[in-house]
């Protein structure tokens, strides 16, 4: 687990790797630091900030063009700090291997071989030049030294490696004392969920219990059916169990507050068709009344988080979701990210740029896709779209743009998924500033999350709730809401 770092004060490119959970903690906060400081999708470093993070961060230092401006940098770093060294093929490499040894002795910092992959495998330099020249916005026949002179950019077999770096063995060698110094894995990150919805002097399994068996009271005022006591009881001590109590009031806490501002809600999800959630008034679905579901989330051999979405009217969501950013700081509440992959239609339309295919053609060839997504774009599609399968620049086009389709094209910020820390969010994963003012997401999509066993809340909109509300307000408007409100349960003021 590490970040190349780019900098923009001139300082050269810099790999770092995390030692300990303590060194990634700093890693992704100064990560954010550089996210933070700008707009959505870039990240703004100087070398100050590496200064400042970097204990406990084992440093590549990547040569520019001319070794020798790295030396100023590697005699800053100093102690956990390497010298890249790989191979360009450019002609002059042994040259090139003897001065960075040279400047490694001199600096005083081991050399370290690397690859500089872009790509996996040697074939995929022609995707990776068609994806350089998206980036760039340009055709392929206009990018010049944008790509890469060769594809020698690609990950290598430990012999080649060797091979490559006869003159100079310790570098190979270096690599498995570098990674042997490295003690960090992802799997210790897990998640601390925050205090605030727990009263001082008691536990969050106390406070739930209290809050269910009190909501039971309220639901339930001629006493509470053996049948669903029972199942109460048997939730309860599952999220005991499983140590997810601070998830279900963190839930009831936005959905309080909602409330307090007349704001409609209701809860879904697995975790939401539940005795405890209908208790705590996340949902207003009786379980009486319904098969509960609640029992494909306690099936123990599914190690998958709550799952809980909470639906709020569309227009005034963003209540909600600044009420939990106040209660919570930009640096211990974020949205979670989502994927934006190309699909089929997209990946038409951005290669066939490339290949110099003008709008015309690239959008009869989307016309042909059906479905959101599609499928690959065969032959007969070609010709649906009134083109010719024997032209070489078209046929080259599609098979690219099927190469491409499912490849991730940018990130964007979950409909609604928080993800909440009790202490620093970005101790755990690096926070960046969404497009929209006053929001912000971090870098991980919900499959990141699910892996890491990291939950979220999920604080959606619904328009039918707008709609609901609405007609409350014509009601009342009308005359009517006194009767309306008659046919309603009160709110029991203990739970809410």
């Amino acid at each position: 687990v590490g970040s190349r770092l780019v900098f923009r004060d001139g300082t050269p490119d810099i790999l770092a790797y995390p030692k300990d959970r303590k060194a990634y903690a700093r890693l992704s906060r100064l990560i954010s630091v550089g996210k933070l400081r700008t707009k959505k999708g870039e990240c703004l470093l100087d070398f100050a900030d590496l200064e400042e993070y970097r204990r406990g961060l084992l440093l590549i230092v990547m040569p520019p063009a001319d070794p020798a401006a790295a030396k100023p940098v590697l005699e800053k770093l100093g102690h956990n700090a390497w010298l890249a060294a790989s191979m360009l093929y450019t002609g002059e490499d042994r040259r090139r291997l003897r001065d960075l040894m040279n400047l490694a002795r001199q600096a005083r910092v081991p050399l370290i071989a690397v690859n500089d992959a872009l790509y996996h495998r040697a074939e995929r330099r022609e995707l990776q030049d068609v994806v350089t020249c998206i980036r760039e916005h340009v055709a392929l026949k206009d990018a010049g030294i944008r790509l890469q002179a060769n594809a020698e950019r690609h990950l290598k077999h430990p012999a080649e490696m060797a091979r490559l770096f006869r003159a100079c063995p310790e570098a190979i060698a270096e690599t498995l004392h570098f990674a042997g110094r490295i003690r960090f894995h992802l799997s210790e990150l897990g998640q601390r969920y925050p205090r605030e919805p727990v009263p001082r002097g008691k536990t969050a399994d106390q406070h739930l219990r209290d809050l269910t068996l009190s909501g039971l009271q309220w639901r339930y005022p001629r006493g509470v059916p053996p049948k669903i006591a029972a199942i109460a009881e048997r939730e309860l001590a599952f999220i005991a169990d499983r140590g997810i109590a601070h998830y279900f009031l963190t839930v009831h806490d936005i959905v309080a507050f909602a409330r307090s501002q007349h704001i409609l809600c209701q809860g879904r999800g697995s975790a939401a068709n539940s005795v405890v959630c209908f208790a705590i008034g996340v949902t207003s679905v009786d379980p009486t009344d319904i098969d509960v579901l609640f029992d494909r989330f306690l099936n123990a051999q599914r190690r998958e988080p709550p799952d809980i979405d909470v639906d709020f009217e569309h227009e005034r969501r963003e209540e909600v979701i600044q009420y939990i950013y106040r209660r919570y700081g930009k640096r211990r509440a974020a949205l979670a990210a989502t994927v934006i992959r190309y699909r089929s239609r997209s990946a038409i339309r951005e290669v066939g740029k490339v290949f110099g295919l003008t709008e015309d053609v690239t959008g009869k060839l989307a016309d042909t896709v059906w479905g959101s997504y599609g499928g690959e774009m065969r032959e007969h599609q070609v010709r649906q779209a009134e083109r010719d399968p024997a032209n070489a620049a078209l046929m080259q086009a599609i098979h690219f743009a099927n190469e491409l389709t499912g490849f991730p094209r940018h990130l964007s910020q979950h409909v609604g998924g928080f993800v909440l820390a009790r202490y620093k969010l970005d101790w755990t994963v690096p926070i960046g500033p969404a497009a929209m003012d006053d929001r912000w997401f971090i870098e991980w999509d919900k499959d990141d999350l699910d892996t890491l066993c990291i939950m979220k809340v999920d604080v959606l909109a619904l328009g039918m709730l707008t709609c609901i509300r609405k007609a409350f307000d014509l009601i009342h408007a009308h005359g009517g809401m006194r009767r309306a409100l008659a046919t309603v349960p009160q709110c029991d003021p203990a739970v809410y």
